[in-house]
């Protein structure tokens, strides 16, 4: 009889199958899952409970319970629950295979940065989404630009959708915008006008330091190339009979120092770009300034780079990059109205913005940018300021002025001639009948002012 009596608290609650109470007075649920026990710890046994002294707050065993039956019946990995963060995140970049070397470099940064967080070593069973929320905002107000906060959160972001795709959790913590929780504080790297773009590349020609790269940054002004595209490009990439330029790699640089060939960007940005004269006249003069280097390295099979250093090595994207700093500072020294930072990046977005003020129909613009997205080109028309809309008001306005002015031409020469038909008309009925027999007779005609006519004409031609 003894064993077949009801279990009880302190209370006189009937405590459950599964549930006891430790003698430290807190209670205890025991569940199996795949044979292997498991326990969960509260010191309440129903939410209504009040919380002992000096007690952290936490959910009563009743919720537990409640919480473990529903993921054992959505068939929830209820383990994989009890894993942290950074193990989470461990598991997700063990998956990303293949991935290029820079990608690599980024990856290892976003798992040292998090590392050192306290948000990695939290149960991600726990993650609620403020939680999720409240660490990118620290991660801004600890000073971290909105670019690394926008790398953090697309690895954890894709991490924790994996926990909910192997049934561990139900919700993504990280599934809202990015934008509703930080503050884009980044500055946005925007076109340079043409008139800067014509007093810098100015400045470089006349310049006796930095004239010996006029060419390339008068290149990247009028090609639109990313700078990685550019410093891939090889001897066999120019072709000056049909004038085009092969895109169809990149050179990189690894953290390791390794120069490395990639793909492109994007599959898009494998393309052939047109080489007006003006462009070839500049690859031209790298050639013949390039000569015959005594060393010359082999990069995955290619070779024949535009730019080498002393040891044959071809230059990468950094060097530029800095050669591009130091130019603007030197600029911005002598004279008193300065210049913005300019950098390869800005004389590809220049580009960009140059075509699309020039009327280039978007689709075209696209594929010489190498965009994957239309959207992406489409952006650069964004970036379109008062000026250019003034300019293009401006034509607007000329264009419906000279309309009119044409249409009133045409109305003026339209009634003078009709007045002087009429004038014409009333003389003739003066005469006498001898007369106006005699006019008929030598077909006589009284001169029409075609002169309006023949000088609205002239004007719609001249403004069609």
């Amino acid at each position: 009889m003894a064993g077949n009596a009801q279990r009880r608290d302190s209370k006189r609650r009937v405590l459950r199958r599964g549930e006891s109470i430790r003698a430290d007075g807190k209670y205890q649920f025991k569940y199996h899952v795949n044979g292997v026990p498991h326990f969960v710890y509260s010191w309440r046994l129903e939410p209504t409970d009040r919380l002992p002294a000096g007690k952290k707050p936490c959910l009563s065993l009743r919720e537990l319970e409640k919480q473990i039956g529903y993921d054992l019946d959505s068939q929830l990995d209820i383990i994989g629950k009890n894993i942290t963060v950074m193990e989470l995140v461990e598991r997700y970049l063990s998956t990303k295979t293949g991935v290029r070397p820079n990608t690599l470099t980024n990856y290892t940064f976003i798992r040292n940065l998090l590392k050192k967080e306290p948000f990695s070593a939290k149960k991600i069973s726990t993650v609620k989404t403020s939680d999720a929320k409240l660490f990118l905002v620290k991660l801004q107000q600890d000073g971290k630009g909105h670019s690394t906060i926008k790398s953090v959160r697309g690895v954890l972001r894709p991490a924790f959708q994996m926990a909910v795709d192997d049934d561990i959790l139900v919700k993504n913590p990280f599934g809202f915008e990015l934008a509703t929780v930080v503050v884009n504080d980044s500055v946005t790297r925007q076109a340079i006008t043409r008139e800067e773009m014509r007093k810098f590349l100015k400045f470089i020609r006349d310049d006796n330091v930095y004239c010996k790269y006029y060419e390339t940054v008068y290149i990247l002004f009028h090609t639109g190339m990313r700078i990685s595209e550019f410093c891939g490009l090889t001897l066999k990439d120019i072709d000056f009979e049909n004038r085009i330029i092969n895109i169809d790699h990149q050179l990189q640089r690894t953290a390791d120092m390794k120069y490395i060939i990639e793909p492109t960007k994007t599959n898009a940005g494998t393309r052939k770009i047109p080489m007006t004269d003006d462009v070839a006249i500049q690859f031209q003069s790298i050639i013949e300034d390039r000569g015959r280097p005594k060393c010359e390295r082999i990069v995955d099979g290619r070779t024949g780079f535009l730019f080498i250093d002393k040891n044959g090595y071809p230059l990468v994207a950094m060097h530029w990059e800095h050669r591009f700093n130091n130019m603007v500072k030197r600029y911005n020294d002598i004279y008193r109205l300065q210049l913005p930072n300019i950098t390869p990046h800005v004389c590809r977005h220049t580009y960009c913005s140059n075509m699309a003020k020039a009327g280039m129909n978007p689709k075209t613009l696209q594929y010489l940018m190498g965009h994957s997205e239309i959207g992406v080109t489409m952006n650069t028309y964004t970036h379109l300021g008062l000026e250019d809309a003034q300019d293009v008001t401006e034509s607007v306005v000329l264009q419906v002025h000279q309309r009119h002015t044409i249409q009133s031409l045409h109305q003026y020469a339209e009634l003078r001639y009709k007045r002087v038909m009429h004038l014409q008309r009333e003389s003739f009925r003066d005469f006498s009948e001898e007369k106006r027999s005699a006019i008929s007779s030598r077909n006589v005609t009284i001169s029409v002012p075609a002169e309006f006519l023949l000088l609205s004409e002239s004007l719609l031609t001249d403004f069609a």
